[in-house]
């Protein structure tokens, strides 16, 4: 009997020796699997750029009222021969001017007042110019007022689509060099991170490109655009 217990302890004291060695083991295992964990750090890298817009669209647009349609029609033609004269003369093509059906409204059928008009019928005209040459055009918009000697007074319509409108199409030429830009400075800042942080930066884990957009440098110069993209790179340090 005695001797059996003595067995039993003696397989109980190796059973527990191997568990302690085996725990053992797994501290080792994970402190090793925390040292060499890569943390890992994400940072943006921007690249914005001004450009001068490429394409413009102004809308001429001026208005007529009277009380005969078939007098205003004829009116309005021969206002509309003057107008892409002037166009052309500054050297616009045929197919950068654009001109439209003029929109006529019976202002009597829309008097629910029961207001005294002189004029029934007023007619909204609109030849649209839209062309590459953006200076050209913006050279034009500033002699508005020899038409208006010629008795065609060009109105602004500030809302809608009838405002003036410049456009920069030429993404795809900058769109790589940008992509670059935004790249370097992201890796710049993540190294400056690393530094700071007595780390190395190790490779690219996730790099995300965001949406490129093109907007207005300010509300007084929309000709000259502000392109913008933000890249979100993520890092693994040690």
């Amino acid at each position: 009997m005695k001797g059996m217990k003595e067995n039993q302890m003696l397989v109980a004291a190796i059973v527990l020796a191997l568990g302690m060695c085996c725990m053992g083991g797994l501290i080792k295992s994970g402190i090793e699997h925390f040292k060499t964990f890569d943390h890992k750090v994400t940072v943006k890298g921007l690249s914005e750029r001004e450009v001068p817009a490429n394409k413009v669209t102004w809308p001429l647009i001026y208005k007529e009222l009277g009380n005969d349609p078939s007098a205003m029609y004829e009116l309005i033609e021969q206002k509309n021969q003057k107008v892409v004269a002037f166009l052309k003369q500054a050297g616009l093509s045929d197919k950068e001017i654009n001109v439209n059906p003029p929109t006529i409204s019976d202002r009597q059928a829309d008097n629910y007042g029961n207001e005294i008009m002189n004029y029934r019928y007023k007619a909204a005209c609109v030849i649209t110019v839209t062309s590459t040459n953006v200076e050209k055009v913006r050279q034009l918009m500033s002699r508005q007022s020899e038409l208006m000697k010629q008795g065609i007074a060009l109105v602004s319509e500030e809302y809608g689509d009838n405002s003036v409108r410049y456009e920069y199409t030429s993404l795809t030429d900058i769109k790589p060099e940008m992509v670059q830009e935004a790249m370097k400075n992201a890796r710049q800042t993540a190294e400056q991170f690393a530094r700071d942080a007595n780390a190395r930066l190790n490779g690219v884990i996730t790099a995300q490109q965001g949406q490129f957009s093109i907007e207005d440098r300010d509300a007084n110069t929309p000709y000259i655009k502000k392109v913008r993209v933000v890249n979100t790179v993520e890092y693994s340090i040690k």
